[in-house]
Order: structure tokens, then sequence, then C-alpha cells
């Protein structure tokens, strides 16, 4: 695993790259999450030469600025078709998926709109079409007041590790990692809303193969049912969805993750 800096472009990532390699996966990541969290993923699919690249979006993990904070979602679509032409370009031929998870989900999902010619398929887990985020009363009426008025004034995102995974050493490793904060500013999270909106109006757009990877009851940051509702209302002829129903959100890094890590294995090796 190599953390990279592309300065032209402006992005960091991180790449595990096969000398064999037989397709590649462009990864994004969630909320107050980091790029290193696609480590289970990609070394799977390393031993099986297909070379992973995980973009750390702007606000989290080792990128710099406020934290939690972009100017726009078209931010992260952007640096997303950035990683992509590198990703073609060191693989010349080699099939390209996109993959994200949750807020990642959303954003390759809206990238597979703006730019499907670059993509082969598209891979979302638990994707978030809409939130179950319990925010506190006042911070409800706050920011939207401060998405006017200052808009870079931060949030606590009311989550925690043990609703991201129930693996108890990940668990700790979340907590003890300062890369793993639970901030977001306040235009981030309205451009959150309103991105939801657009995937919604959208989704009669995606025309590339499609897999939905959502938990079940035990999601607590997003709602399963509404990715159900985006996924059936696709039209892409080329289309499947995998239910965990005992899985808590983060699928790649929940306990049990290696039969997430199979089904995404066996869907791309059918399209490589």
């Amino acid at each position: 695993m190599l953390l990279k800096t592309n300065a032209e472009k402006g992005i960091i990532y991180r790449e595990w790259s096969s000398p064999s390699v037989r397709a590649c996966l462009l990864l994004v990541h969630g909320l107050c999450a980091q790029s290193e969290r696609w480590k289970f993923l990609s070394e799977y699919l390393l031993a099986r030469n297909i070379s992973s690249y995980a973009l750390e979006l702007k606000g989290f993990g080792e990128t710099g600025g406020i934290r939690g904070d972009v100017d726009s979602l078209d931010t992260y679509i952007k640096d997303t078709l950035s990683l992509a032409e590198i990703i073609k370009n060191e693989n010349r031929g080699k099939k390209i998926f996109l993959a994200g998870e949750s807020l990642g989900g959303l954003i390759a999902f809206l990238t597979e709109i703006r730019s499907p010619e670059f993509f082969s398929g598209l891979v979302c887990i638990s994707p978030a079409f809409k939130s179950r985020l319990k925010f506190k009363t006042l911070d409800c009426v706050k920011i939207p007041v401060s998405f006017l008025l200052n808009p870079k004034k931060q949030f606590s995102v009311p989550f925690d590790s043990g609703m991201c995974t129930s693996d108890a050493g990940y668990i700790e490793q979340m907590d003890n990692d300062p890369r793993e904060h639970r901030l977001a500013t306040s235009r981030l999270l309205v451009k959150i809303g309103l991105a939801q909106l657009k995937a919604g109006a959208f989704k009669g757009k995606i025309a590339a193969p499609v897999l939905f990877l959502i938990a079940g009851t035990k999601d607590k940051l997003v709602d399963p049912e509404a990715a159900g509702k985006v996924f059936f209302g696709l039209k892409a002829k080329d289309k499947e969805l995998i239910r965990y129903p005992q899985m808590r959100h983060a699928l790649s890094i929940e306990s049990g993750r290696e039969e997430v890590f199979k089904d995404i294995l066996k869907w791309v090796e059918r399209r490589i």
C-alpha cells in the first residue's frame, strides 16, 4: 500500500497495485472516514490481481484545511475523475470499476451520472441516499442558519465507531486514530442533503452495471430502504442488490466482511 500525492491534480490517494493486474477499483470512503479503511478489501483483491486506488476526500484523513469541510460535492466528483484518469493512464486497456461506501457511495453514484465513460461498473456499499443520523434539535436549526451566515462552522456528527462495525479490534483502532474525526461543516452537511435529492431525481441516467450492497436494520447511519428504492428505480439492465441483514453500516470493516468481499469479487470477475 502506497500513499501518494498528485500535486498537479491536487489529490491524495492510496494505491494497492498488482504487477499482473486484471482490473482496477477506484474506492471512495464515507463521511468522517479515511482511505486506509479500504485496506481489508484492497488486500483481498490484490491477492487476486485486482488493483485498488482509494481517494482521500478533502477535509478528511490526511488532507489539510478545515476538518470536515469542502466547498462543494462537485470537488469530490472532480477529484474522483482525476484519480480515474491516473488509473486509466497506469493501467492501459484494463477495466475500472467505481465503488463507494456511505457518503462515498453517493459520490460514486453522482460521478457515474456525470462521466459514465470512465467506468465499467458501479458498486454502492451502504450508500447514503438518506441519513439516519440523529442530530440534536438545536443543531438542526443551527446548521441551515450557519450555512447562510458561517458555512465553515463545524458541527459534531452524531455517531460512534460501534455504529460502523461490530469488530472490537477495529472499533479500538478507529477510536485511537486522529484521522477518524467526527466533524463536518454546515456547508458540507447541506450540500450532502442537496446531493441526495439530486441522486434520486437523476437515478434514471445510470446505465452501467450496478451492484448495491446494503446492511440491515442495524445500520444506524443511513436508511437501507432508501437505497433499495433508488436501486429498484434504476433503468440499468445489469443490476444486482445484495442485503446483509445482520451487519452494521460499514460493510468494508464489519465483522464477516469477507462475505462482502467475495460478493464484490464475483461481481467484478463476471464483468472483466
